[in-house]
């Protein structure tokens, strides 16, 4: 079933309505709550970028092909999914670590009013870089010559928008000026990775549907992630991509992040 807002996020206000599953647990901790709050502090976009490469997440070899891995995930929604990217856009705001994020619509048909990546479907026979690329242009104003794709995280699924989602990562050169898609984006804003890390910002639920869902536990059980920002929240496909790009950030495991069905 699907509810109002539900009251699990006291003092936080947004727009988007957060589903309420048939039951919900109590998830585990954030991957990185073992870390000392120095750990977690001051992550510069140079550090990130030297994390993906130990990780084997470089671009340097080239960009990731829409096939293979992304194709298995695509299999998870249903064989229809078409194939997506999202650029995870890494902005260095007084030498820290911020990631672009976007507010859709609410005039849009699936997620609206969510917090988001720019993003969205493949054009032609583009690929995953190219795709990410051109939506962040047309969909905040993100001049192409200021991003440099440098790294990829794990393809995910959402059954909502029958994607198969390919996050791409890139660095942004300059403190762009913003240009909302009108009707698409509401909103344009940054947010530090080390705001994202630090204590309370981070919830574990796991939830159970009566359509079983890929990935679940043997109780039917899997985790949705969601991230406490200032007057927002963010969570679904957007917080599994910030989960896996935290854990590479800060050197820990991912967990069952990757690949997960919203």
């Amino acid at each position: 079933m699907s509810g109002s807002r539900p009251e699990r996020f006291p003092g936080h206000e947004y727009p988007q309505i957060v589903p309420v599953p048939d039951e919900i647990r109590a998830g585990a901790p954030a991957p990185w709550a073992h870390l000392a709050p120095e750990e977690r502090r001051s992550i510069d976009v140079d550090a990130v970028v030297a994390r993906l490469a130990q990780r084997g997440r470089s671009l340097a070899a080239g960009p990731p092909a829409l096939t293979g891995e992304l194709l298995e995930v695509a299999r998870q929604p249903g064989p229809s999914a078409r194939p997506s990217a999202v650029l995870v856009a890494l902005l260095d705001v007084a030498g820290e670590a911020h990631v672009l994020l976007t507010r859709r619509s609410l005039a849009l048909r699936n997620h609206r009013g969510e917090i988001a990546l720019p993003g969205g479907r493949q054009d032609g026979d583009e690929d995953a870089v190219a795709t990410a690329i051109r939506e962040a242009d047309e969909e905040v104003g993100l001049d192409p010559s200021l991003v440099s794709p440098v790294g990829w995280l794990s393809p995910i699924a959402s059954i909502v928008s029958n994607s198969a989602i390919w996050p791409v990562v890139a660095t942004v050169a300059g403190q762009p000026e913003w240009r909302a898609q009108p009707g698409e984006v509401d909103r344009v804003f940054s947010v530090a990775l080390a705001d994202l890390l630090a204590d309370g910002a981070f919830l574990e639920e796991r939830w159970r549907r009566a359509d079983r869902r890929p990935g679940a536990d043997d109780d039917g059980f899997f985790p949705i992630y969601f991230f406490r920002v200032p007057g927002d929240l963010i969570w679904g496909a957007t917080a599994r991509v910030l989960v896996e790009l935290l854990a590479i950030a800060t050197g820990v495991d991912a967990g069952e992040g990757g690949g997960r069905l919203r």
